[in-house]
């Protein structure tokens, strides 16, 4: 059994640029990473910020990030932000090293993108079986 950690909850505010007045950047945020594996809690504290908690045995800031911005949420890069930005992504990687988690053991946010591309409905399937697919 795992002894608790109080390091390994991780609680930050994600803040995103307010580049048009009606965007809700923090809710679509907080939407998107409700499925994601690692995020414990995830809520809007206003348009444009967003409260996140999440375990870093199974994700990490910079990870988290990514895939916001990958999303096409943008983050906002002014040199406070940044500057936070880079000094939790190398104490949680100095964490996550030193507990011998590497990237490649986590629970990647790529496969949120892949189950959601597979839950939409959309044209990009193939109805045929795979054998046929295979035929040609």
């Amino acid at each position: 059994m795992e002894t608790p950690d109080p390091d390994r909850i991780k609680q930050r505010q994600v803040h995103f640029r307010d580049l048009h007045p009606e965007r809700n950047d923090a809710q679509t945020a907080a939407t998107f990473l409700a499925d994601v594996d690692g995020v414990l809690r995830a809520e809007p504290a206003s348009p444009i910020v967003l409260d996140l908690t999440y375990d870093l045995h199974r994700t990490c800031l910079e990870e988290i990030e990514g895939a916001l911005a990958e999303l096409g949420l943008h983050l906002d890069g002014a040199l406070l932000f940044r500057l936070k930005r880079s000094l939790y992504y190398y104490t949680e990687g100095t964490y996550r090293e030193n507990h011998g988690y590497s990237r490649s053991d986590t629970n990647s946010t790529k496969r949120v993108f892949a189950q959601r591309w597979e839950s939409l409905e959309h044209g990009c399937r193939d109805p045929r079986p795979e054998h046929w697919r295979r035929y040609l």
